[in-house]
């Protein structure tokens, strides 16, 4: 790892921000405490209950950690997309008797907010998703000691980061899951695979910017994260891994969804938020994703209540159930024990990987390839 990032974390191993509720400062704990950087979560919580959470944390843990802030959304929904959406979700809300939520709730998540407390009372690392703060929010947070991260899903995104005085980047491939980190939401481009693959995309930002790069897409096992780090990242963040683990705070159905065979794949939707988001295929994301608009965090405004009382009830079919591509291979292990166990995956595989170099693989000796002797 870069100095930087070894610093504030003894193994090259980051659990992803889950907002939601996932990630806890019980789950952020047990993983800094580990060895590994835990990370809490902002989005969708007041400045004052990210704050009371950083207390809590602080109270738990010594070692570094991080949080993440949703960026403000510029783009305005069309409200036309919107009312009608909200026509179609009537069925829905008839169904788990509860009201649709209102669509104008608000667009910046108490970003400024919460920027402010981070900034008159810093913590080890600051990222930031759905877009790019300012050089003069980089310079602020530089100036209080805070290392900061931005999400990024293609190298021009990265490249901006770089520009703006962004520590490192967070590179996300198309198999993360949860929300797309775009900074532009385009719904032009939904459904034509123009998302990008983790190892192609850490190589092509590798290319693009000369920052540290933390991967971040259906990494499961330590094997995966020694190929993430041979492509050229620095550390690995992982989120659908630690979801199942006792500490974190997501929903048990949630939790139990992750193996469940009723749950066979993933896609990307735009039914429960309106970005685009990798979760389980349900009956919620069957029925309303073809029909979702564009309109975030108006959409996400609008089905939070939905959402709430699917898991009330227990109807798993009706919430939204982030995950990675590699979800299958979830262990229900404590946040620590995970670590720990991934740190001798990936020590395994390297070791592995020097001794198949000593024996001659890999450069053509013993196995019938190479020059002639």
């Amino acid at each position: 790892m870069s100095s930087a990032l070894t610093d504030l974390c003894r193994y090259p191993i980051v659990q992803a921000p889950m907002a939601g509720g996932a990630s806890c400062p019980q789950l952020a704990a047990a993983v800094s405490e580990a060895g590994g950087l835990g990370f809490l979560a902002a989005g969708y919580k007041t400045a004052d209950g990210m704050y009371e959470e950083v207390k809590q944390l602080r109270g738990r843990t010594g070692q570094p950690f991080g949080i993440n802030l949703f960026m403000p959304q510029q783009q305005s929904a069309d409200r036309a997309t919107v009312e009608v959406y909200r026509n179609q979700l009537a069925g829905e809300a008839t169904w788990y008797e509860t009201p649709l939520g209102d669509p104008d709730a608000g667009r910046d998540d108490g970003y400024e907010a919460k920027l402010a407390i981070l900034l008159d009372d810093p913590v080890p690392v600051v990222s930031f998703t759905f877009g790019c703060p300012s050089r003069s929010t980089f310079d602020a947070l530089a100036h209080a000691g805070t290392y900061t991260v931005v999400t990024v899903t293609t190298p021009e995104e990265a490249a901006t980061a770089q520009w703006s005085g962004a520590d490192a980047v967070c590179v996300q491939g198309i198999e993360a899951g949860g929300h797309q980190g775009t900074h532009r939401d385009d719904p032009a481009i939904d459904g034509v695979g123009v998302g990008i693959g983790l190892l192609s995309l850490i190589a092509q930002v590798k290319e693009a910017v000369q920052l540290p790069i933390i991967a971040a897409g259906g990494l499961m096992r330590g094997g995966q994260i020694a190929a993430a780090l041979a492509a050229g990242a620095d550390a690995a963040q992982l989120g659908t891994a630690f979801l199942v683990c006792p500490e974190s705070g997501a929903n048990v159905l949630h939790k139990q969804a992750m193996t469940n065979p009723l749950f066979v794949r993933t896609e990307l939707t735009r039914a429960f938020s309106g970005r685009p988001a990798r979760g389980l295929v349900n009956r919620f994301m069957r029925e309303h994703g073809p029909y979702a608009p564009a309109a975030y965090p108006e959409v996400h405004h609008l089905t939070s209540g939905l959402r709430k009382a699917a898991a009330r009830v227990g109807d798993p079919q009706g919430m939204a159930l982030w995950a990675g591509q590699g979800h299958r291979m979830a262990r229900e292990l404590p946040a620590g024990q995970l670590v720990e166990v991934l740190e001798a995956e990936l020590e395994a595989t390297r070791a592995s990987l020097t001794s198949g170099l000593g024996n001659g693989q890999g450069s053509g000796q013993g196995n019938g390839v190479g020059t002639a002797s």
